[in-house]
């Protein structure tokens, strides 16, 4: 089996700790994008990334850095599973964008995007990571519906696990 790393990138801790607990799932080192080395992108076959969004849909600031050294370390020949987080009542028109950003930078970088989740059931107004229907990674909102976040995180491990 294929080594597996979870990076995320996170402002107020909320992706953090989502972060944490699909580390702890898959049984997989959890590290912060701001403190991700190529050596570790180099010795995974397998990438969970993660975002939180801000401003219009953005990814979280560290990405941006984090973004660089993906593409210098090249993720020809590995998959990648997106998750992010957002706010969808406050952000509903921007709900978990920033997803899209990382899953462009990733298939730029030569990854093999794992498919997302379906947008249904959720409640927002649009998202830039919405894409026929469906999400480009598993979106959460710990903050409004933390009431579904275990059940999420549980269907998208079970749906993402036979590809790692």
């Amino acid at each position: 089996m294929k080594k597996t790393i979870v990076v995320y990138g996170s402002s107020t801790g909320t992706c953090e700790t989502l972060a944490q607990t699909i580390g702890e799932k898959l049984g997989a080192e959890v590290v912060n994008v701001a403190e991700l080395t190529e050596e570790q992108v180099t010795g995974a076959g397998n990438l969970i990334l993660g975002t939180s969004t801000w401003g219009a849909g953005d990814m979280q600031d560290d990405w941006y850095d984090g973004v660089k050294k993906l593409k210098n370390a090249g993720l020809s020949g590995k998959t990648v599973a997106l998750f992010g987080c957002g706010d969808s009542e406050s952000y509903a028109d921007t709900f978990c964008g920033g997803m899209r950003e990382l899953r462009d930078a990733a298939q730029e970088a030569g990854a093999n995007v794992l498919d997302g989740v379906a947008a249904d059931g959720y409640t927002f107004d649009d998202s830039a990571a919405v894409e026929d229907g469906k999400f480009v990674g598993l979106a959460l909102d710990d903050l409004n519906e933390s009431d579904k976040t275990e059940e999420r995180i549980d269907a998208w491990i079970a749906q993402i696990s036979p590809n790692l």
